[in-house]
């Protein structure tokens, strides 16, 4: 926290390093700009920087570089047709994202409670598999940052792994655009389970060496024990969520406290941290993968009709006025036609409402309000995107560490500028 008194002089009042305070004259501090193209920003993110030799002043963040028109460009499109545009979010995460936005319009449809429950529990694998896969690349780059380049490399090994399962699922590996209003776009591959146990399997052993090279390793523990502290409060008051917050000690997770698809039905633990450290935050990410890890080997175990589906349970809503009909009765049906063209040309008929519905996102509470006069289109949309917050606390934490200090803790926070600009 920086006082500015009349003869142009900057106080460091609080100082998370634990230095004695100091004054500088105006003329003393250095002026950086880090970013918008610096690796360590993770994408287009500028930081601008007062410092008093290595020792950093003040913050001033600067954002919008990626912006890309979100919510204004779904005010022109079908609610359908807004599907993809989620998948540019959070980019590491694209299979929750289009969980999240589906079942905003489905509470907006009012038919939340009628999806089948084989698509939710298939819902529930997509977005835990996404929270694995935005994780392991989290903490990759975050060890990537400080040195350890050795577990970015054993994360992308299992990424990919990851990306050969999407590819089977979805048809595609990054922008997968799978989840549809009252269901999923297809069912589960034959096998495909049995792959992803298998890889379960092996991710388990990675995450487990992962956890032996940094988590004793003194190197790791001098560059992020005691840095980039984040007390509860503070992180409330900057409305933090996900693992960045349960990291302070906040045992906050949407999951536990409002669940929804069938959360409710499994059994899994919160990771919380203590001190809200970069530390912290590295520990609960490490954790959550495992927690995810079990998490979908429930639902393989209790999704209805078996990983197969040998009982031929429906994957998709059976009221065509809001939902895509299969297309092999489009093509052979004049009144599922009909429901077909009108859902892809005007979209599905929604009541004048409004709607806010949260999802326990990779990197934290993802959002979606939305605000609808009647027809398919949205009347508003706003997106809460949870790196958004993430950046707002940097002005709090940095000042009083050294430059030096910044990789680590960026890194430890977990952002991306997709959905921050949006």
């Amino acid at each position: 926290m920086l006082n500015q008194n009349e003869n142009q002089t900057f106080q460091l009042i609080y100082h998370p390093g634990g230095a004695p305070a100091h004054t500088w004259s105006e003329n003393d501090l250095l002026h950086l700009n880090m970013g918008p193209s610096h690796p360590s920003t993770h994408g287009v993110l500028r930081i601008e920087l007062e410092l008093d030799g290595e020792r950093i002043v003040s913050v001033r963040p600067h954002i919008g570089y990626l912006h890309r028109g979100f919510e204004k460009i779904a005010e022109h499109l079908t609610y359908t047709q807004f599907i993809p545009y989620t998948d540019r979010l959070d980019y590491l995460a694209p299979l929750a994202n289009n969980v999240a936005y589906v079942l905003a319009v489905e509470k907006l449809l009012g038919i939340e409670d009628q999806i089948p429950p084989r698509a939710v529990y298939i819902r529930t694998i997509c977005s835990e598999l996404a929270r694995i896969s935005s994780h392991l690349l989290g903490l990759g780059a975050f060890a990537m940052d400080c040195g350890a380049v050795t577990v970015f490399l054993y994360q992308f090994t299992e990424r990919e792994k990851i990306y050969n399962l999407c590819e089977a699922l979805t048809g595609a590996r990054f922008t997968t655009s799978y989840t549809r209003i009252g269901g999923v776009a297809r069912d589960l591959p034959p096998g495909w389970c049995t792959t992803l146990n298998k890889f379960l399997d092996e991710l388990l052993r990675t995450v487990d060496e992962i956890d032996r090279l940094l988590t004793r390793n003194i190197i790791w523990i001098k560059r992020t024990k005691n840095v980039g502290t984040i007390p509860p409060q503070t992180a409330i008051d900057y409305a933090l969520t996900g693992p960045n917050l349960r990291a302070s000690g906040v045992p906050l997770d949407l999951r536990k406290d409002q669940p929804y698809l069938c959360y409710d039905e499994l059994q899994f633990d919160i990771p919380i941290g203590t001190i809200g450290d970069c530390y912290d935050r590295y520990l609960v990410r490490l954790e959550e993968i495992r927690q995810s890890a079990s998490i979908i080997r429930q639902c393989i175990q209790k999704i209805p009709g078996g990983p197969d589906n040998t009982s031929h349970e429906p994957i998709m809503i059976s009221n065509f006025k809001v939902a895509l009909p299969p297309k092999s009765n489009v093509m052979t049906q004049m009144e599922e036609l009909i429901h077909h063209f009108m859902n892809v040309t005007r979209g599905p008929d929604c009541p004048p409402s409004e709607v806010y519905f949260a999802h326990e996102n990779p990197k934290g509470q993802l959002g979606f309000y939305i605000q609808s006069r009647g027809g398919g289109v949205p009347y508003r949309l706003r997106i809460r995107p949870p790196s958004f917050f993430t950046l707002s606390i940097l002005p709090v934490i940095l000042p009083g560490h050294l430059l030096a200090d910044i990789p680590a803790i960026l890194g430890s926070l977990d952002f991306v500028m997709g959905e921050c600009d949006r």
